[in-house]
């Protein structure tokens, strides 16, 4: 059996994992798609070291700052890890709020289709706003998830469509939508406006432990266009390195763009997985009562 923890940023799933993980014999795995990366702790939110210490945690802080990581990747470094821990006798705890990436790890998601063949040249010189409008054209379904800021997403994903033919919704709604391994879902929710509160508070203590000490020397180092540094609390990062925003103006965008992101999962979770909705870990440990025999004796 296998645990998946999601919900919106901010709700305090890393905690609650390492809580619940040294109560039902589990061990974490990451299911964020920018927390895998290296050094950008606080801009990330990642587990501190002090915290992994607490349980086993997996895919982590592991790839450097000049790869750019994706997720058929992730898919492979996922289900290797989940088959490992299943081998132990232990209880995988995914734990993340990458939509994609959980489906990824668990579904018959096929990520295989080569895109080697496909001339993408036209398409390195537009706009990112020009190239989300072909996404639009080509697969609009996929489009609406993707904001046309990501454009490594976005070009990926129209090669996905040269290759094949067809829209990359249409190859997925091929695929089967069953979970690979047994799997209970859980979402942790909160209050629209506590959240929101919450995590403009949470913005504002990452400036105060250092995000601006933490990133902008990696962003000078290895250059703007690393994949890593799409991350919110990165990205926004730029037009203020150029004098282009102020420092206020920069903590402003960073809460919007947070918020807007907390919407695009809330309706990525309702819709892709059957969730069920909790607020603290004693109503996912009663609902493990009732339905398992995983607590430990």
């Amino acid at each position: 059996m296998i645990l998946v923890l999601t919900g919106p940023t901010g709700t305090g799933k890393s905690k609650l994992a390492i809580s619940l993980a040294n109560k039902i014999n589990g061990e974490i795995v990451n299911a964020d798609a920018f927390q895998v990366y290296e050094k950008l702790r606080i801009a990330t939110a990642s587990p501190t070291e002090e915290e992994k210490k607490k349980a086993p945690h997996h895919l982590y802080n592991f790839v450097p700052l000049t790869d750019s990581y994706d997720i058929s990747r992730y898919q492979i470094d996922a289900r290797k890890t989940l088959k490992e821990i299943l081998s132990r006798k232990k209880t995988p705890i995914l734990v993340g709020g990458s939509g994609l990436y959980i489906r990824s790890a668990l579904y018959d998601y096929d990520l295989s289709i080569d895109t080697s063949s496909v001339d993408m040249s036209p398409y390195e010189e537009k706009t990112n706003e020009d190239l989300h409008a072909i996404l639009e054209k080509l697969d609009p379904e996929e489009a609406k998830k993707i904001p046309y800021q990501n454009r490594r997403r976005v070009l990926r994903d129209i090669a996905i469509c040269l290759a094949a033919n067809e829209s990359k919704t249409s190859l997925l709604a091929k695929q089967n939508h069953e979970p690979i391994y047994p799997t209970l879902f859980f979402s942790l929710s909160k209050d629209r406006e506590e959240l929101y509160e919450h995590l403009d508070q949470r913005v504002e203590k990452m400036f105060q432990e250092g995000l601006l000490e933490e990133s902008l020397p990696l962003i000078k180092e290895y250059g703007e266009s690393r994949a890593a540094f799409q991350a919110i609390g990165v990205k926004e990062l730029i037009p203020y390195i150029h004098n282009e925003a102020t420092l206020s103006q920069t903590i402003d965008k960073i809460k919007l763009d947070t918020r807007h992101y907390v919407k695009r999962q809330e309706t990525f979770f309702r819709h892709q997985f059957p969730v069920h909705y909790v607020s603290n870990e004693e109503e996912i440990l009663s609902f493990l009562r009732e339905s398992s025999s995983l607590l430990s004796k």
